[in-house]
């Protein structure tokens, strides 16, 4: 089932992608929505997969699919029916394999291996879209968690994906209640990353390394770490994760940039060249899956590619 572990072996690390969002809106996409990128499964499909296949150009050894704010309620409450939603679930694994398909089909590489796609299950917090996946402050317990999440995690996992990519966690409480749906779905193993408030604790104010303790032992957990997080707070989190287990450890954090909500855009810069430098440090330190989340492009992928590429 370790699937990530031949391309850490050959090439020093597995590239992630970058980004979705923030690619989809350099292409001119306007996503203020409670549906976030996921609305576009409904308005233009065909340029996810367009940004699929950017990344994939860019280096990335596995993209993640556009499914991480799709839910069945989520679409529900815009109006469509269950059996349309659930559609649109499916579709997001389907772009992401096409655009796969089709890459591996025109690349001419011979060192590279076939890319992965990851299935996103993103946090309950994802689909209130007030930010709670950045508290955790959640109406729901862990059964609460385990039922909303279930027939997601089924249909996705359904349409065959490599692995799923349980992404931006900020509670523990979420953390158990995924891994409950682990031993449902049996031929496929998963991530599980979480979005962190500083360089110890997770956003619900878990320590990281109780979530890693958790965790480590189940067989389907292919790996633990962090995404949608500042990457200042990375080398630290990296090394309580490593205290505690020896899965391999994933990093994705945000381009470095900060979201002011009041004026509701992003300040700072970032420069991609910089970022793929972090990536050599962070794999030092003991990360093995890297790549970016919000605010990074194709252009930050090429550029942690670059720091690993074999010769």
């Amino acid at each position: 089932m370790d699937i990530l572990r031949p391309f850490i072996t050959q090439n020093g690390a597995l590239v992630l992608d970058g980004g979705l969002a923030t690619q989809l809106e350099v292409r001119g996409c306007d996503l203020n929505d409670p549906l976030w990128s996921a609305k576009l499964l409904l308005e233009n499909p065909d340029i996810i997969r367009q940004v699929h296949a950017d990344y994939l150009w860019a280096g990335a050894d596995c993209i993640i699919t556009a499914s991480y704010q799709a839910t069945l309620p989520g679409f529900q409450r815009r109006g469509l029916t269950e059996a349309e939603a659930e559609g649109l679930l499916r579709l997001a694994v389907t772009l992401a394999k096409e655009a796969r398909d089709q890459f591996w089909a025109q690349q001419a590489d011979p060192k590279r291996l076939r890319p992965l796609v990851a299935a996103s299950i993103g946090p309950y917090g994802a689909y209130l879209a007030h930010g709670e996946e950045y508290t955790g402050d959640y109406d729901l317990d862990e059964d609460g968690l385990v039922a909303f999440h279930r027939r997601r995690w089924h249909i996705l996992a359904g349409e065959r994906p490599d692995l799923l990519a349980c992404e931006t966690i900020p509670s523990f409480a979420e953390a158990r209640a995924l891994a409950r749906l682990l031993p449902e779905t049996p031929e496929l193993g998963a991530w599980f990353s979480f979005s962190c408030q500083n360089g110890r604790l997770i956003s619900d104010g878990t320590p990281i390394a109780d979530c890693a303790t958790f965790l480590g032992p189940l067989p389907q957990v292919l790996a633990i770490g962090i995404n949608c997080t500042a990457p200042r707070f990375i080398p630290d989190l990296i090394r309580e994760v490593q205290s505690v287990t020896d899965k391999p450890i994933i990093v994705y954090p945000n381009s470095g940039e900060e979201y002011d909500a009041a004026s509701k855009r992003w300040t700072g810069e970032t420069i991609p060249a910089t970022f793929g430098t972090y990536s050599r440090e962070w794999r030092k330190l003991g990360a093995a899956i890297i790549g970016g989340c919000c605010r990074t492009t194709p252009a930050h992928i090429q550029q942690i590619r670059d720091r690993f590429r074999q010769k």
